[in-house]
């Protein structure tokens, strides 16, 4: 069985590997034909013009696969109530056909609920770099936990 995450088991410095996933020129111009149909995106003559020098993915798209790979990783084995938002998003490098990321979720901050003992709030950031270690994006935000049921460690 897999681990449970809760509230009390995140504390600032703490690294969680996510692992990593590939991406393919088709993936990306299915995406982005669907939600950004920029040239760059979808067009490989226009990309391969443009200031990228070829196809390269929505930096949405580089969220959503950074996302997918949280939730797979770490979210779904936990008891994440949600999340009250992003503080930023930088896309920091292209993300190209044929590119692997790595995902990492680093925990910056933790605190209890004082208005509501049932849960805490994580702060974090993710960081996806390439198969060269370069970082594409990085993701800064909260998540809300549930408590360890019959109460645990105070973080």
């Amino acid at each position: 069985m897999a681990r449970q995450w809760y509230f009390e088991d995140f504390h600032p410095g703490q690294e969680i590997d996510l692992g990593e996933r590939s991406v393919s020129e088709e993936e990306i111009v299915a995406f982005a034909r669907q939600f950004d149909p920029q040239p760059f995106h979808v067009d490989r003559d226009a990309a391969q013009a443009s200031i990228y020098g070829g196809v390269i993915a929505s930096g949405w798209h580089t969220c959503s696969l950074m996302m997918r790979m949280v939730v797979d990783g770490l979210m779904a084995s936990s008891s994440s109530m949600g999340s009250p938002g992003l503080d930023g998003v930088r896309w920091l490098r292209p993300l190209r056909a044929g590119d692997t990321i790595r995902v990492r979720y680093l925990t910056t901050q933790v605190k209890a609920s004082n208005s509501k003992p049932d849960r805490g709030v994580v702060w974090s950031k993710w960081t996806a770099t390439n198969q060269r270690g370069e970082e594409i994006c990085t993701i800064e935000g909260m998540g809300m936990f549930a408590r360890r049921p019959g109460g645990g460690d105070d973080a």
